[in-house]
């Protein structure tokens, strides 16, 4: 057989195609590469988007600043001064973007203008923080990424 350009290129397009095919299959069923959308139920949440909106301006409003602090117990929420602590309800989400199974929520009850998040819940990395909370009977939300 006489090996010339043509078959050449004929056999580089279909060792090109062999490799793309190799790579969507092994891709779309391996376990390894499955990335989950952020939330289950996305157009269901982005239906409640403007009061999302709204809860942070309203914590940009505000006259006192929220501080993150690492601590030997774990991650210090300090709030605000200005909001009495035993009227604050709500939760605080930490989302970590690199594993699923790590994401946690604590509900916020406080006696002092902070909450301490136990440190046996965190791995270090990088971390999603959403904290929501109602005060007077106005919504809160404060994101904030960190690393731990």
């Amino acid at each position: 057989m006489k090996f010339n350009w043509g078959t050449g290129i004929v056999i580089a397009i279909i060792g090109f195609i062999s490799f793309i095919l190799y790579f969507v299959i092994t891709m779309s069923t391996n376990h390894q590469f499955s990335h989950d959308l952020v939330t289950e139920k996305y157009y269901k949440k982005e239906l409640g988007f403007q009061d999302e909106i709204d809860a942070e301006i309203n914590v940009k409003e505000l006259k006192g600043k929220f501080t993150i602090n690492r601590a030997k117990n774990g991650l210090q929420i300090v709030f605000p001064e200005e909001l009495k602590a035993n009227e604050i309800k709500g939760k605080v989400f930490l989302y970590r973007p690199s594993n699923k199974q790590l994401d946690f929520e604590i509900p916020i009850s406080i006696s002092n203008t902070y909450l301490l998040v136990p440190e046996k819940r965190l791995v270090d990395g990088r971390w999603n923080i959403n904290i929501t909370f109602n005060y007077k009977d106005k919504a809160y939300l404060l994101k904030k990424e960190i690393i731990y």
